[in-house]
């Protein structure tokens, strides 16, 4: 990983790991949930998160995987605090569902990691008829932060502690079409899973931005930011198999390992050089710059405003 060694202004670097970013971090009276946490940086995000005390809600679409993650992570961590809650991000009846059940659950809500996510599959429609990368990636973590920010606000006022929001977008959120395409988002004749793709990871930002504007205007002790985890071998290319095949082949030499493709996001999410930071792209562990697109404060307030109509009862 020597390619990886040079360390940013925060003392991090490429070839920094989960555990790396976090070392002596205390965190035992955080709660966080982590969409997507069975497999990949998901998984490593919400190990290294237990590992510091935080008590950690794990958002899955397989639960009986989810029980499974769970208990390996309490046999190497007995003091653990990890729950399993059913929550398929691509149907906007599941996220309400998952919303309620945690709202109901009274627990308390430090941080909300966005993960999950699906990476160019052949064009599909979700349940709710709305194009799978978009509704998956964006829209459905769209309407779960919505529907859980009254539990953040209220957990913030009343632990004194600022909340943290974590959308993992990625570099793939420069090979978007340009800006959005929000007239042809279902659009099968103009669909190309690549340029999809980075559409959905380039609102991951966009949201992440419009979010901190109305934090900051309504002065809540809130942060919103977005991240590329790195270049990493994991299962997101399972719809192209000779692709994904090669890089599992190179990947050892050239890409990230899982515990360093969770580094930023857990960053992101507990180091103390975060507080206060919102609205930003981070990459390795430190502040980066995503392109002229993201950085759009008028595409963010459309792409809010679409959404908000798109998940609407």
């Amino acid at each position: 990983m020597w390619i990886f060694g040079r360390k940013g202004a925060s003392g991090f670097s490429a070839s920094s790991t989960a555990e790396d970013v976090t070392q002596g971090i205390d965190a035992t009276a955080l709660t966080a949930i982590v969409t997507g946490a069975t497999c990949g940086i998901g998984f490593e995000t919400t190990r290294v998160l237990a590992l510091h005390g935080v008590h950690v809600v794990m958002a899955v679409r397989n639960t009986e995987r989810g029980k499974e993650v769970k208990e390996s992570i309490v046999n190497e961590i007995p003091t653990a605090k990890v729950d399993v809650m059913e929550l398929d991000l691509s149907s906007l009846a599941s996220v309400r569902k998952f919303a309620a059940e945690f709202v109901s659950s009274s627990l308390p809500l430090n941080i909300l990691i966005n993960n999950a996510g699906v990476m160019a599959p052949p064009f599909t429609l979700s349940e709710d008829k709305i194009e799978l990368q978009f509704a998956t990636n964006h829209l459905g973590h769209f309407l779960l932060t919505q529907l859980l920010l009254e539990t953040m606000k209220n957990t913030s006022q009343e632990q004194n502690k600022e909340g943290r929001i974590v959308n993992v977008s990625s570099e793939g959120h420069r090979f978007a079409y340009k800006g959005m395409f929000f007239d042809q988002l279902n659009d099968e004749s103009s669909y190309n899973p690549i340029y999809a793709y980075g559409q959905s990871k380039l609102a991951n930002i966009l949201h992440a931005n419009e979010l901190t504007k109305q934090f900051k205007e309504s002065g809540l002790n809130l942060t919103a930011n977005a991240l590329h985890p790195g270049s990493i071998a994991t299962n997101l290319l399972r719809y192209h198999s000779i692709i994904n095949g090669v890089i599992e082949w190179v990947g050892k030499y050239f890409l990230k390992n899982i515990s360093q493709g969770a580094a930023t996001t857990c960053y992101v999410a507990l180091h103390p050089q975060v507080k206060g930071v919102s609205g930003e792209y981070f990459m390795d562990s430190n502040i980066a710059q995503p392109n002229s697109y993201a950085k759009d404060a008028e595409l963010a307030k459309e792409l809010w405003d679409i959404s908000l109509t798109m998940v609407a009862p």
